[in-house]
């Protein structure tokens, strides 16, 4: 499934090209906008987009508990190495401590990313501090392409930017598309 980025001018040529999308067959679970105009999105009926989307909390949290990790296997090892509490400490201790700061390590991604937006939006960033909106629309293969010509037809105002084969990827760059005549 691909996720392709739209930047549309006006939140009237987002709500003409949501109500096209839908025509063609696009749920609103497929559909989302990221504008700094939350408001206007609602009173139009617009499906706006999650945090998932806006924020780094996937890309961080997963950071985070691979940092914890290893900082719970360097502590499991001092721990084994220096036996502060003597040679019989149970096996499962040291497992406890690895998730322990794995979790922890988890949590302070997730939060860190919460407060960060979104490195695959940061190409967006200007534009959507200028007004504009990007409509993200998850489209299959063929009705990609049907996406994209309708696009075309309907709305040329409306740029296609980007193209993310796999947005669910955290670590994936977003790849810059051009658009053809």
């Amino acid at each position: 499934m691909n996720c392709l980025y739209y930047l549309a001018p006006t939140l009237v040529t987002t709500r003409q090209v949501s109500d096209d999308l839908h025509a063609a067959g696009v749920k609103d679970f497929f559909l989302h906008v990221v504008t700094r105009d939350e408001s206007g999105l609602k009173q139009e009926h617009i499906h706006s987009s999650n945090y998932l989307e806006t924020r780094d909390l996937v890309r961080d949290g997963l950071l985070g508990a691979a940092y914890g990790a290893v900082g719970g296997l360097i502590g499991a090892g001092l721990l084994k190495f220096f036996e502060p509490f003597g040679p019989d400490v149970p096996g499962f201790v040291y497992f406890i401590v690895v998730a322990v700061v794995t979790m922890f390590g988890s949590w302070v991604g997730g939060l860190t990313g919460i407060a960060s937006e979104n490195r695959k939006l940061l190409k967006f960033h200007d534009d959507l501090e200028a007004g504009k909106y990007l409509i993200l629309i998850y489209a299959r293969k063929r009705q990609g392409q049907a996406v994209k010509t309708m696009m075309r037809a309907r709305h040329p105002e409306s740029e296609l930017v980007a193209v993310d084969r796999h947005f669910i990827n955290p670590f994936r760059a977003v790849e810059a598309e051009t658009q053809s005549p």
